[in-house]
């Protein structure tokens, strides 16, 4: 498997554990903990790295997300798409040494993976507006 595959495996996986912690109104740390006691699937420093980022980003990544989703309120988005966007959104805005496109392109497939057949569009649209505005958007 290529670095990417594993990457964006890695990226399915915390955004897996964003949804579990908040369907079930769990911290992430808790459920990385409850997963890493578990031996499949296992889940790697790059995963638990990316869920506690974006954790811990959450309300500024909310309130972006909530900003520029046009016709769409963050209460209305299904909880999978809600967390694939903040984790594309972090990657955006926050990890200096992911791409642009490439934060775009690996949200879009995650969605692809996890979410219905509209997701994808909808989530590239959306992190494309958020990379068209980065420069004023930057923490």
């Amino acid at each position: 498997m290529s670095s990417g595959g594993a990457r964006r495996k890695a990226r399915r996986r915390a955004v897996e554990i964003l949804y579990e912690a908040e369907v079930r109104g769990a911290g992430v740390t808790a459920v990385i903990e409850r997963r890493r006691a578990q031996a499949e699937p296992p889940i790697n420093e790059f995963t638990e790295q990316l869920a506690l980022a974006v954790d811990g980003h959450r309300d500024r990544l909310d309130t972006l997300l909530d900003d520029y989703a046009i016709g769409w309120t963050l209460e209305r988005m299904p909880v999978v798409d809600r967390n694939i966007l903040r984790m594309g959104a972090y990657e955006l805005l926050w990890a200096a040494d992911i791409p642009d496109g490439v934060a775009i392109s690996e949200a879009v497939a995650v969605a692809k993976e996890l979410s219905t057949d509209e997701s994808p569009t909808f989530i590239n649209g959306l992190l494309s507006r958020l990379m068209e505005n980065k420069a004023q958007l930057a923490p």
